[in-house]
């Protein structure tokens, strides 16, 4: 059996033009793998958090970690759509992910708005970088879907912030 046969196997036709999926997967992976980072980080306060607005920061974190994983299917599923294949490991995650973890015991609730904000902010801007790839390449739909996600990390940047106001 020939070593390539699996991978071409993987490579999903389309009418975009040849190795548009590698760049696509290039773009995107990372997107994916700085959501999953961003998940977990966003879980881990929300299941360490402590303090005089635990109930409300609680659900918002609870909410914003939904949403943030909620773009992770649609992401992978566009780069296979279009030829291109995704990630397979948690160690391949750790390669790609630009969002920075988290281990410390205690962490304050504002260092924890402070620290979201920061980092939704930070992946809103890799997402623009990947959403100029997929136009320039005319993947419209994977276009498409960087530009809602892009507003709801935006979304989450501003309520992040407000909080932070009064933490």
């Amino acid at each position: 059996m020939d070593l390539v046969t699996p991978y071409k196997r993987l490579a999903t036709p389309s009418d975009l033009e040849d190795g548009v999926g590698e760049q696509i997967a290039k773009a995107i992976n990372p997107i994916i793998a700085d959501a999953l980072a961003l998940y977990v980080k966003t879980k881990n306060y929300h299941w360490h958090l402590a303090g005089p607005h635990f109930r409300d920061y609680h659900l918002m974190f609870d909410e914003q970690a939904a949403e943030i994983l909620a773009v992770v299917d649609p992401l992978a599923e566009r780069v296979r759509k279009v030829g291109g294949t995704t990630l397979r490991s948690v160690g391949h995650i750790a390669q790609l992910q630009q969002v920075k973890d988290d281990d410390r015991d205690f962490v304050e609730s504002r260092d924890m708005l402070l620290e979201l904000m920061n980092e939704n902010k930070e992946v809103a801007a890799r997402m623009r970088a990947a959403h100029a790839v997929t136009s320039d390449v005319n993947d419209v739909a994977t276009t498409s879907l960087l530009e809602e996600y892009i507003d709801q990390t935006e979304e989450r940047t501003w309520f992040l912030f407000e909080a932070a106001q009064e933490a």
